[in-house]
């Protein structure tokens, strides 16, 4: 309210423009589905409330509202979302037994307890007045001394569980790994190093002219290496494969022969003389 106690035509507009945006982010945080969009419902009706605050001449409280809780706070719950992931089973199964009575029958008790202890502060407690709040050093000297004198406890207690809610987003994002089991530096080298072969095993055409699998690799010395040579090439022909060794290998051997198209050998006549060739008649 203003200085004078009445409800100007700008607050009733504001009230009635922010209220239902607010109660909608609330409702929206609550009924979806969706982690991330339940967590922006949410920004929405804190967004709404720190205009509320300006409206009602408490800019610190409004400025505080948008920039720590919904610049900071929940942009740390959506990292903490987008970390752990979004996507959540509603398990249906009771693990104890009678739980759900149980959580029935205290969300019952306590929205009976918060409507009796709202109703009687209501009752008992009458307004003062922007003007009375903000006297003696200014609206925010005067909340900086209600939370650190008669507000104290609850604002240490509120400290604590941002603490408490910090080290649960780094328990859920954190896999400690056990040392059980675990190899040293040393160790891993030794074991690397150990057996026929310590360093890694010459792949196909790596020394060679070509990169195909069928080309073995070369040693320094300018021989085949034999851990190259692919095992599935063993059933193609062996003169073929050993062509192919001799030319990689620089042996001076011929290059690779190929199989020239067989030709089927021309029909004998059932009867009379088989007519010449081509070559018989140039030879004659």
């Amino acid at each position: 309210m203003n200085p004078s106690d009445t409800i100007g035509l700008g607050e009733t507009v504001a009230f009635w423009v922010l209220g239902p945006l607010a109660l909608a982010g609330g409702l929206g945080m609550v009924f979806a589905r969706n982690a991330v969009h339940s967590a922006l419902w949410l920004a929405q009706a804190m967004l709404c409330l720190g205009a509320l605050y300006m409206v009602q001449q408490a800019p610190f409280l409004g400025f505080v509202q948008i920039i720590v809780y919904t610049g900071a706070i929940m942009m740390l719950f959506l990292f903490v979302l987008m970390l752990v992931g979004r996507e959540s089973v509603d398990s249906v199964v009771e693990v104890l037994r009678g739980q759900r009575v149980a959580a029935a029958l205290g969300g019952i008790g306590l929205a009976v307890l918060l409507v009796g202890m709202l109703g009687r502060a209501f009752a008992e407690v009458t307004s003062a007045g922007l003007a009375t709040v903000n006297s003696g050093g200014g609206n925010v000297a005067n909340i900086g001394r209600i939370l650190y004198t008669a507000y104290l406890f609850p604002f240490e207690l509120t400290s604590a569980l941002l603490i408490t809610a910090a080290l649960g987003a780094m328990v859920l994002a954190f896999t400690e790994r056990g040392r059980a089991g675990r190899l040293t530096q040393r160790e891993r080298v030794e074991a690397r190093l150990r057996g026929a072969h310590p360093s890694p095993l010459p792949g196909p055409g790596v020394f060679a002219t070509m990169t195909s699998v069928a080309t073995p690799a070369l040693l320094p010395d300018g021989s085949v290496a034999p851990e190259s040579r692919s095992g599935l090439l063993e059933s193609t022909a062996r003169d073929r494969l050993d062509d192919d060794v001799r030319s990689v290998a620089g042996a001076g051997a011929d290059p690779p022969r190929r199989n020239p198209p067989r030709r089927n050998p021309p029909r004998r006549a059932l009867s009379g003389p088989v007519p010449p060739t081509v070559a018989e008649e140039e030879g004659r």
